[in-house]
């Protein structure tokens, strides 16, 4: 399927939540709709499913314009935050409901097979106030698969999960779309997840499109320091700059040689190190900033440590559990061409180098 989105926006009141967003989805693959709260991502997949009018544009699928057509009129799944099933039917029976309703056969034998695919297998006996929070958005997820729409549409599904359940369901949820037919369209906040689900990404701020591609082509080339703030947890480390005579002079004395192609570039650039391009230990052409230690955080397996620099506040993020103590002197280290660069208006005028460094 073929869902086409031209110049769609959207006026509410006195406030614009989409701005003339012009979208193609690519058929049969995963799109990953990423930004913060508010910046327009329920919004644009209740057009999608035909939930809303937008105010300006059309909605395509498959080239027929769509633009006002109901949902109840469109073959549209969706899954949302909250667990929604049917309360007073057995975890079976919500599964195989939009089966009867498109009068299947053998329907004991494909719930089972979804049920054992989510494994919720065992609960199939059950009401949904029976299960956990988790065991029920699974229950939603398998009602949705057996709809077999062309079009998915899931807005932050795992968002009321507990950190445990949403890491185990994140990764299912990638194979079974791998495995499916439909175009789906999955929101969330956070890029973590937008990462694990690969396929497309669409980068949303404040109503606007500012990127979509292939997620690691998004992630990997943002496009403006917009891109790369909403592609980014931890936040990328930001440090403004003065180019000159082929080098690039930051607060604190630091200076590292431009790219080649930015040699003849001058004036004031923003420099961007994400979080995990910095090191405790150098490496043949690094380049050091020292600093002291403001606040160590463990978050799963990773640990995050923030330093004040000379060349301003960074945040470093390590594999593993590691021990920095409050004020401790630290040098974190980083590679010229492992830096982005930004121009004074905040687009990319040169990314890292997509090389592997241990």
């Amino acid at each position: 399927m073929e869902l086409t989105l031209d110049k769609v926006g959207q006026v509410v009141g006195a406030e614009t939540w989409l701005r003339g967003i012009d979208l193609a989805l690519q058929p049969g693959a995963v799109t990953v709709l990423l930004g913060v709260t508010q910046a327009g991502k329920t919004s644009l997949m209740r057009i999608m499913a035909g939930l809303d009018v937008p105010s300006t544009g059309a909605v395509r699928v498959d080239g027929r314009d769509v633009t006002g057509t109901p949902v109840r009129e469109r073959n549209v799944s969706m899954v949302y935050q909250q667990f929604i099933n049917y309360p007073s039917f057995k975890v079976f029976d919500n599964i195989a409901s939009p089966l009867k309703l498109r009068g299947e056969r053998d329907i004991a034998a494909k719930v089972k097979a979804l049920a054992e695919r989510l494994h919720i297998a065992a609960f199939l006996d059950r009401y949904p106030s029976e299960l956990s929070g988790g065991q029920q958005q699974r229950v939603a997820l398998a009602r949705a698969l057996a709809k077999g729409a062309p079009l998915m549409l899931l807005d932050e599904p795992l968002v009321n999960l507990d950190y445990k359940l949403r890491e185990g369901l994140r990764e299912e949820l990638s194979q079974l779309f791998a495995a499916g037919d439909s175009t789906v369209v999955y929101a969330t906040t956070e890029p973590a997840e937008a990462l694990l689900l690969g396929g497309y990404t669409a980068v949303m701020e404040r109503g606007e499109l500012l990127q979509y591609g292939p997620t690691a082509e998004v992630f990997h080339t943002p496009r403006s320091l917009r891109v790369a703030r909403a592609f980014s947890d931890p936040p990328m480390n930001l440090l403004a700059g003065e180019a000159f005579g082929g080098r690039l002079q930051l607060p604190g004395g630091l200076s590292l040689p431009l790219p080649a192609a930015l040699a003849t570039v001058g004036g004031t650039l923003t420099l961007g190190v994400r979080a995990s391009a910095l090191r405790t230990e150098s490496q043949p052409g690094d380049l050091g900033l020292d600093g002291r230690v403001e606040l160590t955080e463990i978050s799963g397996s990773d640990t995050y440590v923030h330093v004040a620099t000379g060349a301003g506040p960074m945040v470093a993020q390590f594999t593993g559990v590691h021990h920095f103590a409050l004020g401790d002197a630290l040098t974190l280290y980083l590679h010229p061409v492992q830096v982005y660069l930004f121009d004074a208006d905040g687009a990319l005028l040169s990314a890292p180098e997509r090389i592997s460094r241990s």
